[in-house]
């Protein structure tokens, strides 16, 4: 994507002025929404990208995110008219919540901002989410991948409840069950049964886009 770099670079500065400038422009070109969005959603996967390799910081994704959802309320009616979508069909579904008794969502709106700006339909089922919860939404919404975010540590019992619930519900095998959040660790993942342990954001859209076979450009 050379020739239109410039939006994916701008987006990755979270330079939101540029970015909302480039969008019109291509539009007034009559650039194709998706693709202008497909342009978006790698501009977002730099961020993350940078993110990883320390070169900016959390609130630079969680802005990231804002400039991005300013770009997909933009492109929204025009997508909805034409009927196309980035993905060239059906766009990979994930689900995600705060578990049971915790109430903080910084981590995991970071993570639904990432999975949205990567061409995922997300899910949000907020904070304190109780293990029926998800297991309602999972039948549902028949996603993919199911997320699960925790700050305090009180709160293992919970994701463990909720992988119990997840099973007993028989919906084990259809999904991919990732966990993270600061109290969130690669035992607490293997004690109750999940796929994978994300120490950010990033690590989780990662995770989430191989379960659906999306390829991240590095």
């Amino acid at each position: 994507m050379t020739e239109t770099s410039d939006l994916v670079e701008a987006l990755a500065r979270c330079d939101e002025e540029t970015v909302l400038r480039l969008v019109r422009e291509r539009l007034a070109a009559n650039v194709p929404a998706n693709q202008i969005l497909a342009e978006c959603n790698q501009g977002m996967i730099e961020l993350g990208n940078r993110f990883s390799r320390d070169e900016c910081f959390i609130p630079d994704l969680m802005f990231g995110g804002m400039i991005m959802k300013r770009v997909t309320d933009e492109l929204a009616p025009i997508l909805e008219r034409s009927a196309v979508r980035d993905t060239g069909g059906a766009r990979p579904k994930a689900l995600i919540g705060t578990v049971q008794y915790d109430v903080h969502d910084i981590g995991k709106d970071i993570v639904v901002m990432m999975l949205r700006g990567s061409g995922f339909d997300v899910v949000d089922l907020g904070v304190d989410v109780p293990p029926e919860k998800f297991v309602h939404a999972i039948r549902q919404h028949q996603p993919s991948v199911v997320g699960m975010s925790l700050l305090l540590t009180t709160c293992y019992s919970s994701v463990t409840a909720t992988m119990d619930a997840i099973r007993r519900a028989g919906l084990r095998d259809k999904i991919a069950v990732m966990v993270g959040g600061a109290a969130a660790s690669d035992l607490l993942s293997k004690a109750a049964g999940c796929d994978f342990y994300g120490k950010t954001a990033v690590d989780g859209l990662h995770f989430a886009c191989k379960v659906v076979g999306l390829e991240l450009k590095r």
